[in-house]
């Protein structure tokens, strides 16, 4: 493991004196609402889609973009969002993005068209890209080290984990009694009570020194993630096509080249510093294949739910709620074991039990049979979820220069978003192959339409399994973080 960038020296006290921030928890109780905010926000509309769907006259297509274009905006547009957050002010910036994706999300609910939704969908991902970096900066300065910082952490990655699912939930009840519109409006509210809470207990925080912004690595890496998310959206229609071809390939270019103008840039938009360190690099890359299974999958057996087993929106969100109960039951008994156990053996067990949970959702049947053919897989799926989250951001925060917060902890969040983004388009092309080949095969019975969502759905899942179990030797050869290193507060100051 190479050796942590030295803090950038300031005269303000470091917050590991509790005197420092004496309403800590507090503080983490408004970040939490705000990470609970932006992650939901990526599965509640999957519930809702059914019916929006129906009401807006929207496509398929459109209806994988509602989730796509949220994820793609917030995911290439995070490392810049950090970027600001460093440098304009990380509670500036928690209120201004809190505010607009408040905004955004009325617009959104009270949409009467397919492309006003998705404009919506957008400028939701555009302020989450600012608003979650600087929360989860905030939190790592907040909490620099020693065992407050795990149980933060613990409960930041729980939210991480199972807000997607507590997404589902809400989802559906919003859904059932009111109207789709609401899974979106219901974020004012939610803004509203977090932007009156940071206000009084937030401590302005910024980056000093260089603080000039990188905008050649602004346009390649926006340009390149939303070249390569696109290519595999296009990847439904064929991935001989020329457009599928010629995005997917662009998009590999420019994030090449992405690299290249960072390592030569005096200010850049994301330090190689940040990511080639061996442990933090390792972090990155289990988040990014954990967020294409979790966002892909759920997406798959939320359509499973509705569309085969006719399940109505509220039934479908209660539905996956073992799921979330089962991550924040794991996710506190975690916390307590993890200063004596280490990162590296929960992370490298996590991958694995979370993909003989989605191996078993791929035996789905056309019949409903929760209890045996979906209840063991969401309970195995959230056991390993747990031992993913808790440990990630802990470890690829670890030892982070405050000069480099920010875009550190949006980095954290770009790999779980655009690895959402890519999985939910790559599985929704082998979803889509998948019927064609069945339909093809199979002759024409009352049922054959469903048998061919299911075989498309087994299929979504089974891939979903393979990525995040690639996980599992990343973490054990990449990650090897000793217990010291949770504990022991990194050279983090506070910078008034």
């Amino acid at each position: 493991m190479s050796s942590p960038a030295p803090a950038v020296s300031v005269s303000s006290p470091p917050l590991s004196d509790p005197a420092a921030h004496p309403r800590r928890w507090w503080l983490l109780a408004v970040l939490a609402l705000a990470q609970l905010m932006v992650v939901l926000d990526g599965t509640i509309v999957n519930i809702a889609l059914p019916k929006a769907q129906i009401a807006l006259a929207m496509s398929d297509g459109d209806r994988t973009w509602v989730v796509t274009i949220y994820a793609l905006a917030f995911g290439s547009l995070l490392l810049l969002g950090g970027r600001i957050a460093d440098y304009w002010g990380r509670k500036r910036s928690f209120l201004v993005g809190m505010a607009g994706f408040a905004l955004a999300s009325m617009v959104g609910g009270l949409a009467d068209t397919t492309t006003q939704l998705l404009i919506a969908r957008g400028l939701q991902g555009a302020f989450a890209a600012l608003l979650a970096p600087a929360s989860l900066a905030i939190l790592t300065i907040t909490f620099p080290g020693g065992t407050d910082r795990i149980k933060a952490f613990a409960v930041y990655g729980a939210i991480g984990g199972g807000g997607a699912a507590v997404g589902l939930v809400l989802g559906g009840v919003l859904t059932e009694f009111t109207s789709w519109n609401w899974c979106l409006l219901v974020n004012v509210p939610i803004a509203l009570i977090a932007i009156l809470a940071a206000i009084p207990l937030m401590e302005e925080s910024r980056a000093h020194g260089n603080t000039r912004y990188d905008l050649p690595g602004v346009i390649l890496i926006v340009t390149g993630l939303a070249s390569l998310v696109y290519g595999f959206s296009q990847a439904e229609n064929g991935w001989g096509r020329v457009e599928t071809i010629g995005f997917l390939a662009l998009g590999v270019v420019l994030l090449v080249a992405f690299v290249i103008v960072e390592a030569r840039a005096t200010n850049p938009l994301l330090p190689l510093r940040v990511v080639t360190d061996r442990v933090r690099g390792g972090a990155f890359l289990v988040s990014l294949l954990t967020g294409a299974s979790l966002l892909g999958g759920l997406f798959f057996l939320t359509l499973y739910f509705q569309i085969v087993l006719g399940y109505s929106p509220l039934r479908s969100g209660l539905a996956s709620l073992p799921m979330t109960a089962t991550i924040m039951v794991c996710a506190t008994a975690l916390s307590g074991i993890l200063p004596k156990v280490g990162v590296r053996l929960p992370l490298t067990i996590g991958p694995v039990i979370a993909a003989a949970g989605l191996a078993w959702l791929s035996f789905v049947t056309v019949q409903d049979d929760y209890v045996l053919r979906v209840l063991p897989g969401v309970i195995l799926l959230g056991i390993g979820l747990s031992a993913i989250f808790v440990p990630l951001q802990n470890v690829a925060l670890a030892g982070i220069d405050a000069h480099d917060a920010g875009v550190a902890s949006a980095a954290v969040s770009a790999t779980q978003q655009i690895g959402g983004s890519i999985g939910t388009a790559l599985f929704t092309a082998l979803y889509t192959a998948a019927i064609s080949s069945y339909l093809a095969s199979n002759p024409a019975t009352p049922t054959v339409q469903l048998d061919a969502f299911v075989s498309g759905y087994s299929v979504a899942f089974l891939w979903a399994a393979g990525l995040i179990l690639l996980a599992a030797p990343i973490s054990f050869f990449m990650i090897k973080h000793s217990k010291a290193d949770l504990v022991g507060a990194p050279e983090i100051v506070h910078l008034g």
